[in-house]
């Protein structure tokens, strides 16, 4: 039988007995000789039953200190599974005590078999009762996925149609993967898309922005923690690693991470279990690990701002997502499926883009890529006041930087002309980082500080 049973009793004889007969028949058996033992043998080991005695002291047979010992042991910890071990007197009162929480109750002397029975639909309900918590966590999250807005992927480019053959190739597998692309770009997006195509998919997708998560409760958020480990810590949580467990886990922004929180990463994901926050068990977690960021890693790693381990554990496999620049012939095929959401969404059906609308929205550059476009869509939706979106509906910055300005005839900083001189030869390029560096005759390294300068 699986389990792990913990016996409280002051009867050495009695916990001899129950230790020579149940060692063979589950995982562990620990013993405690007084009921002061419990908390920190409930700390220090994982149990799935307590079989409890109701009277410690010597004369006293009111069952009181049993009682007053279960309530301490659903204090740390809620979940467990608590069997009285009672003599026949002791049957009602051991009944009244199912009423405040024991699951059921062992009579002296025991029958071997019966015992059995009991402790394994004890472990059974354990373990039960642990899962539904673990349940309920994933069916919030499967919940929140179910109801993310838009979700479908968009656009038959040629940069588009190599992402597209990549998840086909890797999502049947279990290879940690490493998506890269600019903000916006829909990062997210490939993520749960390898998670869709996967054996995994009928398990979470557990999505975790790191970029948003303070370093004090970066262990809490990730790896749980139990009651009482820290001052808020009211009850047990299960942390986001476990609550994948089955599925997917989507780290993005795993480039924003300082070097005390990546060591911890890779400690977990190096030994596939975690430690909930005091506790001093670990738990094992069988996830699919998929991460995302804007952020060159090689870069960080030759700057020692990132783990050269950790970026070869979590880059097994990578996909790059082309910017929305790069996927000139995207850009209508993506506003109209958006405009076709919206227009639903706000009850203006029959809405269409102007010729005028289509071109402006090729020449622009879109630095906020995907994200940026499904904003101006849906804000030309709600401004537009007739039947087509026109140029001035999608408020656009400029539609074609090179021809917004003549350089020198009129008054511009130095920076604004750099960032149109960047500007344009993106466009010029569609994007090739390489082309556009010698274009301008600068460096790549050069060429990306500005670009990052300039939000291009």
């Amino acid at each position: 039988m699986q389990g792990n049973i913990l016996i409280v009793d002051d009867n050495k004889s009695v916990l001899a007995s129950l230790n020579l007969f149940l060692k063979s028949k589950v995982n562990r058996v620990v013993t405690c000789s007084t009921p002061n033992q419990i908390a920190a043998t409930l700390q220090k080991e994982s149990i799935d039953v307590v079989l409890l005695d109701m009277n410690f002291s010597a004369g006293i047979n009111s069952g009181n200190e049993g009682l007053f010992w279960m309530r301490e042991i659903h204090k740390i910890d809620p979940l467990m599974v608590v069997i009285l071990i009672t003599a026949y007197g002791d049957v009602e009162l051991a009944v009244s005590a199912m009423k405040e929480g024991a699951t059921d109750f062992v009579l002296k002397p025991w029958d071997n078999q019966k015992l059995l029975a009991t402790l394994r639909n004890g472990v059974e309900l354990s373990r039960a009762r642990r899962e539904n918590v673990q349940l309920k966590v994933q069916q919030k999250e499967l919940q929140r996925s179910m109801e993310a807005p838009f979700q479908d992927f968009v656009g038959t480019s040629a940069p588009m149609q190599q992402v597209y053959r990549t998840i086909e190739k890797v999502s049947k597998t279990d290879a940690n993967v490493l998506i890269l692309g600019e903000n916006g770009t829909g990062k997210e997006l490939v993520a749960r898309e390898l998670h869709r195509q996967s054996q995994r998919s009928a398990g979470v997708f557990m999505s975790v922005d790191l970029g948003s998560i303070a370093e004090t409760l970066f262990e809490s958020e990730l790896f749980g923690h139990v009651k009482g480990a820290f001052t808020d810590a009211k009850e047990d949580r299960v942390g986001r690693f476990q609550a994948a467990s089955g599925g997917t886990l989507f780290l993005d922004e795993i480039g924003n991470l300082s070097l005390p929180m990546q060591a911890k990463l890779l400690v977990a994901l190096q030994n596939r279990e975690i430690t909930p926050v005091g506790a001093s068990k670990s738990i094992p977690v069988d996830i699919r690990l998929v991460c995302a960021t804007n952020k060159n890693l090689s870069e960080m790693v030759a700057t020692h701002q990132f783990r050269e381990d950790l970026l070869y554990r979590v880059n097994t496999i990578q996909i790059e997502l082309p910017p929305l620049r790069q996927r000139d012939s995207d850009i209508v095929d993506i506003a109209e499926y958006y405009l076709a959401k919206y227009a639903e969404r706000y009850g203006k059906k029959g809405i269409a883009l102007s010729v005028p609308a289509m071109d402006a929205m090729q020449q622009y550059l879109w630095p906020g890529n995907i994200r940026e476009l499904r904003h101006t869509i849906e804000r030309a939706v709600i401004l537009c006041e007739g039947k087509a979106i026109t140029v001035s509906d999608l408020s656009l910055p400029y539609a074609n930087p090179a021809s917004q300005h003549n350089l020198g005839a009129e008054p511009i900083t130095l920076d604004d002309a750099e960032r149109l001189l960047i500007e344009a030869s993106l466009k010029r390029n569609k994007g090739n980082l390489s082309n556009v560096a010698r274009e301008l005759n600068i460096g790549r390294q050069t060429l990306y500080r500005k670009i990052e300068k300039y939000g291009l």
